[in-house]
């Protein structure tokens, strides 16, 4: 079980990256699998908001073309969705005394986090270091395949 980060998808779509090949191959792979993986609404929404930004890729996606990109994924038989259970105000709470420190653009990755710790998930390939701020995750890079 993990999380695939929203970088992870934006590189796997943008040929102008070095690593597009590589997260491409990963997200092909993770698509055919049966064997549970996840996302989160808010992984989502962050992917159709940089994919659609002129000022962050140099071709950037309509919002139909990036919609068609995540229901297509929405269709491999292990990827879910991870949402709020009952007990998210009680989680965030616990992550938010945990980690202090956490504030501005980085409640996106607490929002994440919470949702994983929700969940039982642990694991999450990402290329973003600041996941390694939460002790009960484990992020791994795909790129380099190490926690």
């Amino acid at each position: 079980m993990f999380v695939v980060d929203t970088n992870i998808l934006v590189y796997a779509i943008n040929q102008d990256s070095p690593h597009s090949d590589a997260c491409f191959a990963r997200l092909q792979e993770w698509s055919h699998q049966v064997s549970a993986w996840f996302l989160t609404w808010g992984i989502c929404y962050e992917f159709l908001r940089v994919v659609t930004h002129a000022r962050v890729l140099s071709s950037p996606w309509r919002v139909a073309q990036g919609w068609g990109f995540l229901e297509e994924l929405l269709h491999s038989p292990g990827l879910s969705i991870l949402g709020p259970t009952e007990r998210h105000a009680e989680v965030l709470a616990q992550v938010l005394k945990e980690v202090p420190t956490i504030g501005g653009n980085r409640m996106y990755d607490a929002q994440t986090a919470v949702l994983m710790r929700e969940h039982g998930v642990r694991r999450i390939y990402t290329r973003d270091t600041n996941f390694h701020r939460f002790p009960f995750l484990e992020p791994v890079d795909p790129i380099v395949g190490k926690v």
